[in-house]
């Protein structure tokens, strides 16, 4: 009662007025426990027991206060079953993102906005090829596809889509009426295209080489891409020479090549232009870009702090949420020839294995090795003919549908030579609905590609084989059959040995075409010869002299080097300041330590700034406002910490830079991103101050040079970061403008506020840069943000297997909400990692929860 009157007392309106307010409290309620509900539904089950149809025996599942799963049971098919099962667990919405976008089918689940996507990857026939793979692989590894593929669907199975993911949820609430299939081994094998799209080398550079030509001479092309600097940035192998088609590693030699370079035709450049664009518009799912690459280096126990080998590896990829990785153990209870995994490391969700880690004998990481594994030819077309040989032959043809959402089925022609799919058939189609490039028109010729990657292989073989393998020779054997994409194998085992291996499938050319710049269709001068550059004549070295092996993606060896791999490394700049790290520790020390290793991991060092920042200084500002960012420079030390003003003055000087100097001259596709390449260019630039690039074409009557570009560049980078950040130029941190955001790839880019609120994770403060050790790329054409960055990091001791360090961009769920979804991304921030149990003892102590699978009683 209030003032000795009732509720009821109180005035109608006022009455009502509660009334109403109760109401909206209890519906406002009643609302947040139902959202509650449906994020937390699809939230895994950790602890107890689950009955799993197919399960030979038991499963025993033990995660730490990371979530991260250590899986033992008795028998290879009982491992790859439960592996499936908790990748399902945890990340089955993006296992269906995956497999929907490697076939083709993302317009299933997302209607007209994955369509072009899927024209390009039907037109490739990615899950045509897998389906092709799956024949040829090993028995053993075809038996741990199905069994993978068993265990998914037994999650599957017992879960409808609301409670597999929140997705799901999502979008079925808009109408979609969905049901995830059933797994199947071919869905496995297809991810391996995509890993290898992404990572498939120097095609965009191939068309970009063409599009610049457009205006310039092929001298000042070739000032844009610059050759490879051997003698400032060392290649990974530094020793040996390939006799009689096998690389030996301690012989020496020269080797040769004769390539040739055709001319190019506007219509050549058009077709070109077209599918340059189209292929801009594919969703990447590693990543793209300059930021793409790897750290991976090992050290020999003579140079070691324990006495034996540490190994260290940080793939750098796309950023997104869940990342690429997710972490987990591997255990034969007790080991046999039967069942010989004992291994942990990161996987990828929706494939069987341990795809970089260690097992009980060895230690192994990837880079990006780059090879040049596909050409695009242009073709001389007429309705359904092409021109090869001074012959008209005829266009093969095959029909694909694409079935879209709430829209009407798609029908496909792909049309292809005998060099590959016409590619440039899609990006015509996209063509006609809009505008051409400009300064480029339709023609009549098309593009199509030859890609190692559409030849079925056995890749996968390689993945078990590496888990399993116990020494250099078994490992090495696995290696032969990773095929696409190819990388750089770092290794290191218990007996102290340390190497390096360079497998892939790499295609000889023949001398007509050197694989720089797109190749004419109808000269037979010009084609692939049908033989790859021999397993055994690929670079290899084990117990190097040097005592360490250093792979960032720069040249693999020296030029005498007879196979031609590629001529677009990395410029190296990565790789060479991990060399002076160590050199340097080695030098003071003497030897390397676990903390050394994971310091070289987070070294921020701009690798442009010691060249650029000499000339900044010597620029004439005019005093106090403009010269606030000069005096930052001055008392900067190269470093990109998230904190530095000085870095925040330096890359938005960088940004401006290549804006005032390139995009007068270059179509807008192809803008600088500003990553190694260009500092190599600008590099250049700087000693010849009067070259035309520094002139501004859209003047007239004069003609700029590069303190001209420096200067403007320097007042117009003060005049934004006074706009971004601050007046103060105390003010300014790299950070603010380097943020890194986790974004979905799939719903997070929606454009519906709730939906991205759900899924996305934003703002982190981070430092490092393009090129640096601490890659965390940015593209200048775009901003600043992260665009790429170490997707995880690890440094694996081979003394005490249980004293190594991970940790992962993201954490090991991709449920929203489910406190492993960004946990590690703090610790990974601040430049921390997290224990790696690996022995029974460790991962018993370390475990938090334990979950048991058994097999499912039969029926009746």
């Amino acid at each position: 009662m209030v003032g000795g009157l009732g509720f009821r007392g109180w005035p109608r309106a006022a009455r009502i007025a509660t009334y109403v307010a109760a109401g909206v409290v209890v519906l406002l309620i009643a609302t947040l426990l139902t959202a509650v509900h449906l994020v937390r539904e699809p939230f895994p089950q950790t602890t107890g027991e689950i009955d799993v149809p197919g399960l030979a025996g038991k499963v025993t599942v033990v995660r730490d206060d990371a979530g991260i799963p250590q899986v033992y049971a008795d028998s290879v098919d009982d491992l790859m079953m439960a592996q499936g099962y908790v990748h399902a667990q945890e990340r089955f919405f993006e296992m269906d993102v995956r497999r929907h976008a490697t076939a083709g089918r993302l317009a299933e689940m997302f209607g007209t906005a994955g369509l072009e996507s899927d024209e390009y990857v039907r037109t490739m026939g990615w899950r045509r090829v897998a389906g092709q793979e799956l024949a040829l692989v090993s028995p053993e590894t075809r038996a741990a596809l199905e069994a993978y593929a068993d265990g998914v669907n037994a999650y599957l199975d017992t879960h409808t889509p609301s409670q597999i993911a929140v997705e799901y949820t999502v979008l079925n609430a808009g109408g979609l009426g969905y049901e995830p299939e059933p797994w199947t081994p071919v869905d496995s094998l297809a991810w391996l295209k995509a890993m290898a799209w992404d990572l498939r080398g120097n095609m965009t550079d191939e068309i970009d080489r063409v599009l610049a030509l457009a205006g310039h001479t092929a001298r000042q092309v070739r000032q844009l891409y610059p050759a490879y600097d051997y003698d400032a940035h060392a290649p990974i192998v530094r020793q040996g020479a390939v006799v009689d088609g096998v690389f030996e590693q301690d012989a020496t030699g020269p080797g040769t090549r004769n390539p040739r370079r055709p001319a190019y035709t506007a219509d050549m450049r058009g077709a070109l232009a077209r599918l340059r664009a189209g292929l801009a518009k594919l969703p990447p799912l590693l990543g793209h870009g300059d930021g793409l690459g790897s750290n991976s280096w090992v050290v020999a126990g003579d140079h070691t702090d324990t006495g034996e080998p540490l190994l260290a590896n940080d793939p750098h990829l796309g950023v997104s949420l869940p990342g690429v990785w997710m972490q987990m153990g591997l255990h034969c209870r007790e080991v046999t020839d039967d069942c010989p995994l004992d291994v942990a490391g990161f996987t990828f969700s929706g494939v069987p294995g341990v795809i970089i880690g260690h097992n009980r004998d060895i230690a192994w990481g990837f880079t990006n090795l780059g090879p040049d594994v596909s050409d695009l030819y242009l073709e001389r077309v007429e309705g359904d003919r092409w021109r090869y040989d001074g012959r008209w032959r005829p266009l093969r043809r095959r029909t694909e549908t694409i079935k879209v959402v709430n829209g009407a089925d798609v029908t496909l022609t792909v049309r292809s030579t005998a060099h590959g799919p016409l590619l440039s058939d899609v990006a015509d189609d996209v063509a006609d609905v809009g505008e051409d490039p400009p300064g480029v028109r339709a023609g009549t010729y098309a593009v199509a590609l030859q890609w190692t990657a559409l030849q079925p292989s056995p890749t996968a073989d390689a993945v078990l084989g590496i888990d399993a393998a116990t020494d250099w020779e078994s490992f090495r054997a696995a290696a032969a059959s990773f095929d696409v994409p190819a990388q750089n194998l770092v290794y290191a085992d218990r007996d102290g040995h340390i190497g390096y291996q360079a497998p892939g499938r790499v295609p000889i050319r023949k001398s007509g075409n050197d694989g720089l710049l797109p190749a004419a269709g109808w000269k037979p001068e010009d084609d692939w010869t049908g033989d790859d550059v021999p397993f055994d004549g690929l670079p290899s070295v084990l117990d190097p002299d040097e005592g360490f092996v250093v792979t960032a993606n720069q040249a693999v060896t020296g030029p005498d080097y007879p196979y031609f791999l590629t001529d677009d490394w990395d410029r190296g700049y990565r790789s060479q300041r991990i060399r002076d790290l160590l050199q340097r520790q080695l030098d003071g020390d003497g030897t390397v330590s676990m903390d050394d290793m994971l310091a070289m991991q987070l070294d921020d060092l701009h690798p442009m700034a010691a060249e650029l920042t000499p000339y900044l200084l010597d620029i004439d500002l005019p005093h106090g406002y403009y010269s606030a960012g000069q005096q930052q420079l001055r008392a900067w030390d190269f470093h990109q910490d998230a904190d530095s003003p000085g870095a925040a003055y330096f890359n938005v000087v960088w940004r401006n830079l290549l804006a005032l100097t390139f995009h007068d001259d270059l179509p807008t596709g192809i803008w600088p991103d500003g990553g190694d390449r260009w500092y190599a260019v600008v590099t250049n630039l700087l000693h010849d101050p009067s070259s035309a690039w520094w002139d501004d074409a859209n003047t007239a009557d004069v003609d700029e040079t590069r303190d001209d570009i420096l200067r403007q560049a320097m007042l117009d980078a003060r005049d934004e970061l006074t706009r971004r950040q601050a007046l103060d130029s105390d003010d300014w941190t790299w950070g603010h403008l380097h943020r890194l955001d986790l974004h979905s790839p799939s719903l997070g880019e929606s454009g519906t506020g709730a939906v991205e609120w759900l899924v996305n994770r934003d703002g982190w403060e981070v430092g490092g840069g393009s090129s640096t050790v601490d890659a965390s790329s940015w593209d200048a054409a775009e901003g600043y943000g992260v665009e790429s960055a170490p997707s995880m990091r690890m440094v694996v001791s081979l003394a005490d297997w249980d004293d190594s360090r991970w940790i992962n961009l993201t954490g090991v769920s991709g449920h929203p909400f489910d406190r492993h979804y960004t946990d590690q991304t703090d610790l990974y921030v601040d430049g921390r990692t997290l224990p790696w149990p690996f022995s029974p003892d460790a991962v018993e102590r370390a475990g938090a929860d334990v979950l048991t699978l058994l097999p499912a009683p039969a029926d009746g």
